[in-house]
């Protein structure tokens, strides 16, 4: 290695890797409350489990008290779990997928060693646990960091297996894949038979290598150990529901895929929806990109291990492109083994020397000073309304610009001066990044979230029941700090469809029985802002005075 390369050689201690792993992922993680939309249902279905006393709801779950069976159960178990050990927190509904990160650390670090890169694999988990996207994902309640957990130890298993053939890293992929299936369903066993008969295929010399790839994988104890892990629940639903079959297998997978899931609640972009995401998912990693493409490599590459790394990261990411249901947050599953893959070529390209560190740095500082430019000459125009910091968003923009453009040029200065650091010096802005993000998150609660009005709700209002006119999702929250279910009045919800159609229920309420309770009883009705004109179209409106407004919901009593 030459001087001009070797002044950017980074050296990782692995303390240091887990610390900024903790960091990124556990740091102040109830920061910000219960989201609405997709945290707020998948918070609500594991409380429900633990309230219900009913072993039925653990085999199918419950949201708002409807049955609700898009999704597989492994992530409300574990997530029921935690809140039975922890209480019902917003750190602790978090735990699941904070904790599905730092296992995709130690996988990266386990998978590195494992075929003698070490040092580039604690590269990876550095730029795994720091890239914009991943952070973001580590610290939300979803199902897709821990398919991704168990979906990349499936796989790396199964690249162990395939070129060492010892057969515990055959169980393990066995029992990892069966994991990944209860925790998001048909998809991990689609991506994995992808990512494997593509690896198969690239490696192999002739159509028999294919044929005997294909044949280590015909293992019937394997395929045993699969079932046992995958099987017993899916079984169990089926029995449980009589439409579970038709409606997870073909409602939920195979129509899903094609565009015809009833009903429609999903973005479908164009073929090239994930590429622009996939810089921002890295960021600011991403900026390495352009440098390395013109970088001698130094180091003979593995040829077999990055057609696996291609293979890991590539096929998930056509398969999502190709179908018609598309979401950012799918992103997350082949983040693991493309850090990885730049890390590998990182070391190769011996970290790519001063050109790594100086062109990276101005492509950042050009941005941020853009920003900051944008923010500031904006600002006089926007808003009064305080966003952060007690100042407007586009002020707050500006100083995050110029806050963000002294740390690129400082970045490049540490890694100039300090050549041990190297390109890992860059991790420092996306550590400036997080508590900026975490106090905006903060302070927008009424924006994204129903605490701020629950909490007012009961202390104002505390004889009223809570009740949601038309629209669930974006008030999904309300039944987890309520701590019960919701009545919906003349429901308009497409989480809720099939539950409110399958079995007759007292949580869907028409206009004639809303009238009823309001005779009844003393109501808050919380209506969004957009479903105002028709509110007011109501018989029963007139009943009804406009007590508070919070976000984008205002809300009614009697």
């Amino acid at each position: 290695m030459n001087k001009s390369t070797s002044l950017s050689v980074p050296v990782l201690p692995l303390w240091l890797v887990w610390g900024f792993a903790v960091y990124f992922f556990g740091f102040w993680l109830g920061a910000y409350p219960v989201l609405n939309n997709n945290e707020g249902l998948y918070a609500e279905i594991p409380r429900e489990m633990l309230a219900s006393g009913d072993w039925r709801h653990w085999i199918i779950p419950h949201l708002n008290g409807l049955a609700y069976m898009e999704k597989p159960p492994l992530l409300y178990w574990l997530t029921a779990l935690f809140m039975g050990i922890f209480g019902q927190s917003e750190w602790v509904i978090r735990l699941v997928p904070a904790l599905s990160g730092l296992g995709c650390v130690g996988l990266i670090l386990w998978f590195a060693k494992s075929v003698a890169r070490p040092q580039s694999g604690r590269m990876a988990a550095l730029i795994f646990v720091s890239g914009l996207g991943v952070t973001a994902m580590a610290r939300v309640l979803m199902f897709d960091m821990l398919l991704t957990v168990f979906l990349m130890t499936a796989v790396m298993a199964a690249y162990l297996y395939t070129e060492k053939r010892k057969r515990k890293h055959l169980y393990l992929a066995a029992v990892a894949l069966g994991l990944a299936l209860l925790a998001k369903g048909f998809v991990a066993l689609i991506l994995f038979s992808a990512v494997l008969g593509v690896y198969l295929v690239l490696r192999a010399t002739s159509f028999r290598d294919i044929l005997e790839g294909i044949g280590l994988w015909l293992d019937w104890r394997a395929i045993a150990v699969f079932l046992l892990v995958a099987a017993p629940w899916h079984i169990v639903a089926a029995a449980t529901e009589p439409i579970f079959a038709w409606f997870y297998f073909i409602n939920e997978h195979v129509l899903r895929f094609l565009g015809k899931r009833e009903p429609h609640d999903y973005y479908a972009g164009a073929w090239w929806y994930y590429l622009p995401r996939v810089v921002i998912f890295l960021f600011p990693w991403s900026f390495l990109l352009p440098v390395l493409l013109f970088v001698r490599r130094l180091i003979p590459a593995d040829k077999r291990l990055h057609l696996f790394l291609l293979a890991g990261w590539l096929m998930p990411l056509l398969f999502f492109s190709v179908s018609s249901a598309k979401a950012n947050y799918y992103l997350v599953t082949v983040m693991p083994l493309m850090a990885m893959q730049i890390a590998f070529w990182l070391e190769e390209k011996g970290y790519g020397g001063k050109a790594a560190i100086v062109f990276p740095s101005a492509l950042l500082m050009a941005l941020f000073a853009a920003v900051a430019y944008w923010g500031w000459g904006q600002a006089a125009s926007a808003s009064a309304e305080v966003f952060a910091f007690g100042m407007g968003r586009n002020e707050f923009i500006g100083w995050v610009g110029l806050i963000f453009l002294c740390a690129s040029f400082l970045v490049m200065l540490i890694a100039l001066i300090w050549p041990k650091a190297g390109v890992s010096t860059f991790v420092l802005i996306p550590v400036l990044c997080l508590p900026l993000l975490l106090n905006v998150a903060a302070g927008m609660d009424e924006k994204v979230s129903t605490r701020a009005l629950v909490q007012w709700t009961q202390q104002a209002l505390p004889q009223h029941e809570a009740v949601l006119y038309r629209v669930f999702e974006q008030q999904s929250s309300l039944p987890f700090y309520l701590q019960r279910v919701v009545r919906i009045v003349d429901i308009r919800s497409n989480d809720l469809y099939w539950g409110n159609k399958l079995h007759k229920n007292s949580v869907a309420i028409d206009d004639l029985s809303f009238a009823d309770l309001l005779a009844e009883r003393k109501v808050a009705l919380l209506v969004l802002k957009e479903d105002l004109a028709d509110f007011q179209n109501k018989p029963y409106a007139k009943k009804l005075t406009k007590t508070k407004e919070s976000g984008d919901t205002l809300v009614f009593s009697n």
